[in-house]
């Protein structure tokens, strides 16, 4: 029975994951879900799976790390959001490349070559070696602009469209991600939102929150000088920091 590792810091895109493995390829044993790179490595070490399907982004080691101190004959497919990753560099290796999100009709054929490489020769271990140096020592490729963002509201996880999004608010340990239908949570900081996202519809106005700029409605002054944007949708003013009152000088 062939076996397999899933590795991925985001415990539902896993379960996603192994759910449609389960239903394409019901022989296939998963003998472990590993939530960071380091556990994945550990567990690939111990385990030996005939495959491991890693996520790139994961927190200890990413699953390039990971890929590059396999030692037994676990053959590697990466699940990522970024196909510059994998595609240019690791197609000639026999390995291949799952892009997130996930879709059953990719999957299966990726299945189907899994199936014919693990009956062929393995590839060398040099030839994969040289492949995943490279890979590492590649540039990494510039930012991909959000679309979408997954979000919890109680204890469902919703798809948000980006160009819905009245704006994003840090709050404690989460960021509120604000729609004219309601709020979601989600783990991403601000900062990292707003390399995400593009610069030409988000502004940052506060060190804690990003608006959409399809949604500006007006902005108003008080007695103090402070500045305050309006959001259509949304009823109450959001305040702008000092250091972004100048992007609204020419409004």
């Amino acid at each position: 029975m062939t076996t397999a590792l899933i590795a991925d810091d985001e415990p539902h895109l896993a379960l996603h994951l192994k759910e449609q493995l389960m239903q394409l390829w019901p022989e296939l044993d998963i003998v472990h879900v590993a939530r960071n790179g380091i556990e994945a490595a550990a567990r690939i070490a111990e385990l030996r799976p005939d495959l491991a399907f890693l996520d790139i982004q994961m927190p200890g080691l990413n699953g390039l790390e990971v890929a590059q101190g396999i030692e037994g004959p676990t053959r590697v497919v990466f699940v990522t959001a970024y196909d510059e990753y994998a595609v240019q560099a690791f197609e000639h290796a026999a390995l291949d490349y799952v892009l997130k999100p996930l879709k059953n009709e990719r999957l299966a054929r990726t299945l189907d070559r899994i199936q014919l490489a693990l009956a062929a020769p393995q590839v060398p271990d040099a030839m994969l070696a040289q492949a995943l140096r490279r890979l590492l020592a590649a540039p990494a490729p510039a930012p991909q602009r959000l679309r979408y963002v997954r979000a919890g509201q109680g204890l469902l996880t919703h798809q948000v469209a980006v160009r819905d999004i009245l704006f994003f608010h840090a709050d404690d340990k989460y960021t509120v991600v604000k729609t004219a239908a309601g709020e979601h949570l989600i783990r991403t900081p601000i900062a990292e939102l707003a390399n995400q996202l593009d610069p030409d519809q988000f502004w940052q106005v506060h060190r804690s929150t990003l608006i959409n700029l399809d949604f500006l409605a007006g902005t108003r002054r008080d007695e103090a000088s402070r500045l305050f944007v309006r959001l259509t949708g949304h009823d109450a003013e959001l305040p702008v920091s000092r250091a972004f009152v100048h992007l609204f000088k020419a409004m």
